[in-house]
């Protein structure tokens, strides 16, 4: 019975419910709205894996070192 799947006419009949549904005015703002939701969450997304390739271990900061001669008077 379902062997073939979903077959082109099925989409065509889901892309039409969902016309009907939403109505054709609606549409074309969720998709605008949808795509903006993908931008930021690839932007996102790469910031965080730059962000990641940055530091050795996620929970370590860096810290300054001080430097050898920090302490001692002059000489």
């Amino acid at each position: 019975m379902l062997r073939n799947g979903l077959e082109p006419w099925h989409l065509l009949i889901v892309a039409i419910v969902v016309i009907v549904l939403f109505g054709s005015k609606k549409l074309p703002d969720t998709a605008r709205s949808l795509g903006r939701s993908m931008r930021i969450l690839k932007s996102e997304a790469k910031a965080l894996k730059e962000e990641g390739g940055s530091s050795a271990t996620p929970g370590e900061q860096a810290r300054p070192t001080a430097p050898a001669d920090a302490g001692q008077g002059p000489s």
